[in-house]
């Protein structure tokens, strides 16, 4: 499948699961292992997860089954792995924590208000 079809399926399937603060990253000239990476925030474990079935099914739609799926138990952080497309789907605190755009040439997301205790 094109590398610019899965981008744009995968970004369908991440907006239809109302996921927040969508990046995606070109990182073919800083790795082997990818060709682009998408980084996108879900608010809960349930979330995460949903935004991960719903990646999953709509690249399956298409053809394209991932090569693997790390961290659904949990779902603060969940990795699916297409190959061409690597989808990392954080709750916010996780995202913010590893900054995954500054890592990978792509700017930090903004800063969520934190709640006062």
């Amino acid at each position: 499948m094109e590398l610019e079809a899965m981008k744009q399926a995968v970004v369908a399937a991440l907006e239809d699961i109302k996921a927040k603060d969508i990046t995606v990253l070109d990182v073919a000239k800083l790795t082997s292992m990818t060709e682009c990476m998408i980084v996108a925030s879900g608010d809960s474990n349930r979330q995460t997860r949903a935004l991960s079935s719903s990646v999953q099914d709509k690249l399956k739609e298409l053809g394209v089954s991932p090569i693997g799926v790390e961290g659904e138990d949990n779902g603060e952080w969940v990795l699916v792995d297409f190959g061409q497309v690597v989808v990392h789907i954080m709750q916010p605190a996780v995202r913010e924590y590893y900054s995954l755009e500054e890592l990978w040439g792509g700017q930090r997301p903004p800063a969520r208000p934190r709640m006062a205790a």
